[in-house]
């Protein structure tokens, strides 16, 4: 028996396929971010004409003695209404377990879109035909370049390794990451000229809305501000796309962890995503220039200015 352990590769997709195979999105037809899939409320009659929709009452939704507000306009406290009988909840119980308690319906500004795997990214990394591969090392893996990154034409990869921060799977999301801040550190000089390419993948993958993209996103997007040091101009060439980029993080903004008096031991992976929007907002104030402040404001109201005193 040999002593050789092999695990097998956890796909999250099922285009996927082996190591050996490439990915087929032949069938895939869903948009990434896109809304289609979203569960559709009833529309409400009332709200756009004189119509109202009623329905029959069963004997069991009318009101008993002791159930209302008596005369006023405070409605009773919790321990004051009478217990409910037993048969009066007809919710089945299936449908609560699938609701969760909550009627996720209400709020699909918070739902996950599609994020099939279709990338540009992953399309070239099967086909050969990104210079990179996977370093594996000692501690943790690295980005052995086959090309040196000065050599790169920044208007062509660029686009392509920001179209792959919404992949999920490996080695996918491992290379294009890093090959990002691998660009960006080396080539700075050469990435103010490509910012309008980079708004249609880093909107898309914000609006697939899932937590661990939209985090991969921000940290990425801090990075970019900075890349060019004292010379602020990818943070200028940012603020005129800031109606693309800020909508969805003014849905998240508020979405932080309430532990109480816990302690957070997991602080340093920087995935809280109401503190990241605000350091990426802070870093998109100081780096974007005099214009920056108004236009976050407009986009994100509960900002507050952390120059303007």
């Amino acid at each position: 028996m040999s002593d050789l352990k092999m695990r097998k590769k956890q796909l999250t997709f099922a285009e996927t396929g082996s190591c050996f195979d490439t990915t087929n999105s032949k069938h895939i037809k869903v948009r990434p971010g896109g809304h289609e899939a979203l569960p559709k409320k009833d529309l409400d009659v009332s709200a756009f004409s004189f119509s109202k929709k009623t329905h029959r009452k069963t004997p069991d939704q009318f009101m008993r003695r002791h159930t209302g507000p008596g005369g006023t306009l405070c409605p009773r406290t919790k321990h004051e209404t009478p217990p409910p009988f037993p048969d009066e909840d007809v919710t089945p119980i299936k449908l609560k377990q699938q609701l969760g308690g909550k009627k996720k319906a209400d709020y699909p500004a918070f739902m996950e879109r599609p994020n099939p795997p279709n990338t540009e990214f992953r399309r070239f990394y099967e086909r050969g035909d990104l210079p990179v591969q996977v370093e594996h090392g000692g501690v943790h893996n690295r980005i052995a370049w086959k090309v040196a990154i000065e050599k790169l034409d920044f208007h062509h990869y660029l686009p392509i390794f920001f179209d792959g921060l919404r992949e999920i799977e490996m080695p996918y999301a491992f290379l294009a990451e890093q090959g990002v801040y691998d660009m960006m550190q080396i080539g700075a000089s050469k990435v103010a000229p490509v910012v309008p390419q980079l708004i249609v993948p880093i909107k898309t993958a914000l609006n697939t809305r899932n937590r661990s993209v939209i985090a991969k996103v921000l940290k990425v997007l801090q990075a970019l501000v900075k890349c060019d040091r004292e010379e602020n101009l990818v943070g200028q060439a940012l603020v005129s796309y800031y109606q693309r980029i800020l909508p969805i993080l003014n849905i998240f903004i508020r979405q932080n962890d309430n532990l109480g008096d816990r302690i957070d031991y997991g602080q340093y992976k920087r995935c809280n995503l109401g503190e990241l929007i605000m350091e990426t907002l802070e870093v998109f104030e100081r780096h974007g220039g005099p214009h920056a402040f108004i236009n976050i404001k407009y986009l994100v109201p509960v900002y507050e200015s952390v120059i303007i005193r």
